[in-house]
C-alpha cells in the first residue's frame, strides 16, 4: 500500500473528507412514504372490518335460504344479497384506494433508491478522485512528514476505516440495485393488481344491477302476491324437469366411445377447488335431492354453497371451449350461463348458474383464475334451473362432450349448450382434492 500525503494535517483533514464523503450515502427516508404507510395500514383495517361484515351478511343469506320457498324469503334473500353485493363493492373500492397508495409509495421509494443510488456512485467516485490526487510521491516522503510512529500508524488506522467504509457502502450499492429492481417488479404486480381490482368493480357493479332488476321483475310478475309467486314457481320446476327429461334422453342414445387411456385415473387434487370456500351441498350421482329433483334420478355434477357474486375459479389450466347464458331463450331452465373448459389432460369442467363471466372463447385460463361469479338466485338472468345461489361444477371425458345448438329441443332450441353422452360424465370429486 502506498501513502502519499503532503502533510500530517493534511492527511488527517484528507481522511476526515473521506469518511464524510461515504457516510453522505445513508439518507432518511421522506415523510411522504412513511405517510403513505399510515395510509395503506387505514385501507387494510378498512377492508378487514368491510370482509367481517361480509360473513355476516353471508350468515344472513344462508339463513334465509333455508325458510320456506315464498315470495317474502325470495324477497327477502334478494335484499339480503343486495347488502352483500354493496358490501363487496366496497371492499373492491377499498382494495383499489389501498392499491394505488401502495403503487404511490413503490414510486417514491423507486425515487428515494434511485437517488440513494445516485450519491452512493458520486461519493465513491469522489473518494476514488481523492486518492488518486493525493497518490504523488513515493512512500518514504509520505513517512517523513510524519513527527512520530505513533502519528503514521493512527494515519494508517484511519485510511483502514476509510477502505472498510468504501467497501461496506459498495456492499450497500450492490443492495440498492437490487432493492431498485425488486421495487420496480412489486410496482407491475401492483399495477397488473389494479388493473384486476378495477375489472372486479365494473363486474360487481353489473351483478348488482342484475339483482336490483330480478327483484323488480319478480314483484311485477307475482303481482306482489304469494299464491302468484307459487304458480310461477311450480310452472318453472315443470319446464326445468321437461327440459332435463328432454335431454337426458337424448344424450343416453348418443353412441361415443370413450377411451379410458386418454383420460387420468381418479386421482385426488388433480383438480383444484373453485371456489375459496368448500361447502358441498349435492353431490355427484344418485342422491335424495336427485332423485326429487331430475327425471334421470342422478346429478350430472356437484353443486357448492356460494352466495350470488362469488369469485368462480378454474379448476384446472386449459382453454375456454365455449360459453353461453341458456336464458337467453325464455322457457329454457337449464345452465344459465355457463363456461365450459378443456383441459390438456383429456378432462372437461362446467361452472354453470353464473351471475357474470370474464372470459371468452379460445382463452387460455390458469389453474385459479378467477374465471365468473357465482349466481343461481331465481329470477336473475343467468341463473338457469336453480332453486336457490350455488355453482355447479360438471366434470367430462372431454371425448364424449360438444357443445351445440341442441335444435331437437322443444324448449331450448335456440341457445349453446353443452352436449355429453351419458358415459362422459364424471364424478368432479373423484378429481378434487381431500376435504
Amino acid at each position: 500500500m502506498k501513502l502519499k500525503m503532503k502533510n500530517k494535517v493534511g492527511n488527517s483533514k484528507f481522511i476526515i473528507s473521506l469518511l464524510i464523503c461515504l457516510l453522505f450515502i445513508n439518507s432518511a427516508d421522506a415523510l411522504t412514504v412513511e405517510e403513505l404507510r399510515i395510509q395503506i395500514e387505514a385501507k387494510l383495517s378498512e377492508k378487514a372490518k368491510l370482509e367481517e361484515e361480509n360473513k355476516k351478511l353471508e350468515a344472513q343469506i344462508q339463513e334465509t335460504a333455508k325458510q320456506a320457498n315464498t315470495l317474502q324469503s325470495a324477497v327477502k334473500t334478494l335484499d339480503a344479497t343486495q347488502k352483500k353485493l354493496l358490501s363487496d363493492l366496497k371492499i373492491t373500492k377499498s382494495k383499489i384506494s389501498g392499491t394505488e397508495l401502495m403503487i404511490k409509495k413503490l414510486e417514491i421509494e423507486i425515487g428515494d433508491t434511485r437517488e440513494k443510488i445516485s450519491d452512493s456512485k458520486t461519493a465513491l467516485s469522489e473518494t476514488l478522485r481523492n486518492i488518486d490526487k493525493h497518490d504523488d510521491r513515493p512512500l518514504i516522503e509520505a513517512l517523513l512528514t510524519y513527527n512520530t510512529a505513533g502519528e503514521f500508524w493512527d494515519d494508517i488506522e484511519s485510511l483502514r476505516r476509510v477502505q472498510e467504509v468504501m467497501r461496506q457502502n459498495t456492499i450497500e450499492l450492490t443492495k440498492l440495485n437490487k432493492n431498485l429492481s425488486e421495487k420496480k417488479g412489486q410496482n407491475i404486480d401492483k399495477k397488473n393488481e389494479l388493473v384486476d381490482y378495477k375489472d372486479e368493480l365494473s363486474d360487481k357493479e353489473s351483478i348488482v344491477d342484475q339483482n336490483k332488476k330480478a327483484k323488480t321483475t319478480l314483484l311485477a310478475q307475482t303481482k306482489n302476491k304469494e299464491a302468484e309467486y307459487k304458480k310461477m314457481l311450480e310452472r318453472n320446476i315443470e319446464l326445468g324437469k321437461k327440459f332435463e327429461q328432454e335431454l337426458f334422453e337424448f344424450e343416453s342414445q348418443l353412441q361415443i366411445a370413450i377411451d379410458p387411456s386418454r383420460l387420468p385415473g381418479a386421482q385426488s387434487g388433480i383438480l383444484s377447488w373453485p371456489l375459496s370456500s368448500i361447502t358441498i351441498t349435492q353431490k355427484f350421482g344418485k342422491t335424495i335431492d336427485s332423485r326429487r329433483l331430475y327425471v334421470s334420478g342422478t346429478h350430472n355434477g356437484v353443486d357448492f354453497r356460494a352466495s350470488v357474486g362469488t369469485p368462480v375459479k378454474a379448476a384446472l389450466s386449459g382453454t375456454i371451449r365455449g360459453l353461453g347464458n341458456t336464458d337467453e331463450q325464455a322457457g329454457c331452465y337449464s345452465y344459465g350461463r355457463w363456461i365450459l373448459i378443456e383441459h390438456p389432460n383429456g378432462l372437461s369442467s362446467l361452472y354453470a348458474h353464473l351471475s357474470a363471466s370474464k372470459v371468452r372463447a379460445g382463452q387460455n385460463v390458469t389453474t385459479g383464475e378467477i374465471i365468473g361469479y357465482s349466481g343461481g338466485q331465481p329470477g336473475v338472468n343467468g341463473s338457469g334451473y336453480s332453486t336457490g345461489p350455488h355453482l355447479h361444477l360438471g366434470l367430462y371425458a372431454t371425448q364424449g362432450v360438444k357443445i351445440s345448438r341442441y335444435s331437437q329441443s322443444n324448449f331450448c332450441k335456440k341457445v349453446d349448450i353443452p352436449i355429453a353422452s351419458s358415459n362422459s360424465y364424471l364424478d368432479p370429486l373423484a378429481y378434487l382434492p381431500r376435504i
